[in-house]
């Protein structure tokens, strides 16, 4: 397994940006199932104070507690200020949800220093995979790409 997956999932508190309350969008899913999996989420997403229950912050810079890695998914444009809001905090592992990168983020990504991973989804990876996730890795596994 690449080495900033590792880290990334080797993380135990979390931020999920673009965690929302429609539970059919992506940021849902992925909040509730990282929660589940047993790591510490926080739900960041400026349009809501509460996600599932849960306090919503809305950016990085207002967290409380500790995070040690951030779930990007939201699209590209809002991204940047994301890394850039990663950074500022000291948060270096980032994971660029699938559909959320585009090549300036990445560039500037890379020019903060950040430990990334792109273009894989989470859900694959955060153990325990569970369901349809572990066919898809084992796919990946096999031929490199859905």
């Amino acid at each position: 397994m690449d080495q900033a997956i590792q880290d990334f999932i080797d993380s135990r508190n979390i931020a999920v940006v673009g965690a929302s309350r429609d539970n059919k969008k992506f940021g849902n899913i992925a909040y509730k199932e990282l929660k589940a999996r047993g790591y510490q989420v926080y739900a960041v997403n400026p349009s809501t104070q509460s996600i599932e229950g849960d306090l919503s912050y809305p950016n990085l810079l207002s967290l409380e507690g500790k995070v040690d890695a951030v779930l990007v998914s939201v699209p590209a444009n809002e991204g940047i200020q994301v890394i850039k809001d990663a950074a500022e905090i000291g948060i270096t592992k980032v994971w660029i949800q699938q559909q959320a990168d585009s090549p300036e983020l990445l560039t500037v990504g890379q020019q903060l220093g950040l430990n990334m991973v792109k273009g894989k989804c989470i859900l694959m990876y955060a153990p325990p995979v569970r369901s349809f996730h572990g066919w898809h890795r084992a796919f990946v596994r096999v031929f490199g790409k859905l």
